[in-house]
């Protein structure tokens, strides 16, 4: 915690921080190196174990639930519940809305109560249902209620998982823990196409149903029956947790402690929801990270469509569908090597700025062009492309704004809000005329990924600038251990 020194006694004149000094417990100051390596690689191994592969599964179904409507398309939906003009666009977009609506509340409420374990899977739970129901519609007008609704829940997990890991990990090994539970995104993408196909090809009219109500029931049962796990496997936070030993959890309270200099998330008393925001609105940091996050969202909008994209390629349903997951594939591939690298390097801004250079050639060649290999490989390129270089982009806001936790999950939940904010207007650049090239989204697509590009920039700037004032012993709010240690070794500084 900072303390804040009162000069004279007179509570309106604050001197300047100064930072607390913290003090390993005393089983980890007579551990040797060697002991304290060992124990930190037990203690990161049990946690992986427990925490990533639920959260990922989460995350398949959650992005599975959210984007199951794309294939749905090319199972009938559109003509079955006789879908005019843009309404079909009207019924993806509307989910982000919801989305947007409930981020940054949901992350505050998570952050108070400190129940995760209850918190994420009643969530889950919640919209499986809501997307199981999407089979019962009849219309227009209760398909748009159930996608508001799904994206008005499913807004919980996103930007909460973020902050939950951001609460278990320090910052030298965030960056792959965020690409190892965004790879679940990039699982579902590929699996999604493969599930259509299957259902389209095996279940069309089984029980006097259309494929694309099996779709949604499918895998609405499944993230239910999945949800029901998460009770029982989720911890909460390291400090409330009592799945650790004694031990294991001092070690994982000090680990997170020791990389920032102060306490990470200590009860509910703690939390406040006014200050978090107060916090997180005030700082440069946000707004800049804001246009950076919009920028790679909108330019990876087009996955939102992925397959009515493909399908330009002028290849029946089940194909196009089956081709589809080639480039989720190759994007968990390049997102696990680009975190990894970004993590044992500690650099952040290449890492984020030479996968949208990719993104930003794929889209020019794909407005260019309507030969079938140069448009495929451009769709090759533009998942990896894009979400490559968000990965890193996530976990450099944690980064970035350490602490206070509350100003965390505050900052997670709005810039994550903003950034998909996109997908309302990006569901009317993909509309049936605009079909092969869709050249408009293309070129919308590549402007986005410049601004991230810029806002990266400006943002690696404004780092620079606050790590050489950490070196000149300036203090910098959210740089708790910003000095020079006695050891000579320095204290915290941004990542850039």
């Amino acid at each position: 915690m900072q303390e804040i020194d009162i000069v004279g006694g007179d509570p309106g004149i604050l001197a300047v921080p100064t930072p607390r000094r913290f003090e390993a417990p005393e089983f980890i100051r007579n551990w040797t190196p060697e002991e304290r390596h060992a124990a930190e690689k037990r203690l990161k191994a049990k946690i992986d174990l427990r925490l990533m592969p639920m959260i990922i599964l989460m995350y398949i179904m959650n992005y599975l639930d959210r984007n199951n409507i794309a294939a749905a398309k090319l199972a009938g939906i559109v003509t079955d519940l006789n879908l005019k003009g843009s309404e079909f666009n009207t019924a993806v977009s509307i989910l982000f809305v919801g989305y947007l609506l409930m981020q940054v509340p949901s992350n505050l409420f998570l952050n108070k109560i400190g129940k995760p374990s209850l918190y994420l899977p009643t969530c889950m739970i919640v919209w499986g249902a809501i997307s199981a129901a999407t089979a019962a519609c009849k219309g227009f007008g209760g398909l748009i209620a159930c996608r508001f609704m799904l994206g008005f829940v499913e807004a919980a997990y996103f930007p909460g998982c973020l902050y939950y890991l951001s609460c278990w990990y320090t910052r030298k090994e965030l960056g792959l823990r965020t690409a190892m539970f965004y790879s679940g995104a990039l699982i579902s993408g590929a699996f999604s196409g493969l599930i259509a196909a299957g259902v389209k090809a095996h279940m069309n009219g089984l029980r006097g149903m259309l494929a694309w109500k099996w779709l949604f029931i499918i895998e609405g049962v499944a993230t239910i029956a999945i949800a029901s796990f998460g009770y029982f496997i989720l911890p909460d936070f390291p400090r409330t947790t009592t799945w650790l030993t004694d031990e294991e959890r001092q070690l994982a309270i000090w680990r997170l402690d020791e990389d920032i200099g102060e306490d990470d998330w200590i009860d509910s008393q703690h939390q406040s929801f006014k200050v978090g925001l107060k916090l997180a609105f005030s700082d440069i940091k946000t707004y800049v990270l804001m246009f950076m996050l919009f920028g790679i969202v909108a330019s990876g909008t087009v996955t939102n469509f992925f397959p009515t994209v493909v399908k330009t390629l002028k290849y029946n349903d089940v194909n196009t569908l089956l081709l589809t997951a080639p480039p989720y594939v190759l994007a968990v591939i390049t997102t696990f090597l680009n975190s990894w690298h970004a993590d044992r390097t500690g650099e952040r801004f290449f890492h984020i700025i030479v996968p949208l250079c990719f993104a930003m050639i794929a889209y020019i060649l794909a407005a260019a062009t309507t030969h079938t290999g140069a448009r495929y490989f451009a769709m090759m390129l533009m998942v990896p492309g894009v979400y490559s270089g968000y990965v890193v982009a996530l976990h450099w806001i944690s980064n970035s704004m350490p602490r206070p936790p509350a100003k965390r999950a505050a900052a997670l939940a709005f810039i994550n809000a903003v950034s998909n904010t996109s997908s309302i207007y990006a569901s009317y650049m993909y509309l049936p005329s605009a079909s092969p090239k869709y050249i408009v989204a293309m070129i919308v697509n590549c402007a986005m990924a410049l601004m991230a590009i810029v806002a990266a920039i400006i943002l690696r700037m404004i780092l620079v600038r606050l790590n050489k004032k950490l070196d000149a012993g300036i203090f910098v709010e959210g740089a708790i251990n910003s000095g020079t240690t006695e050891a000579g070794k320095k204290g915290f500084r941004f990542r850039i």
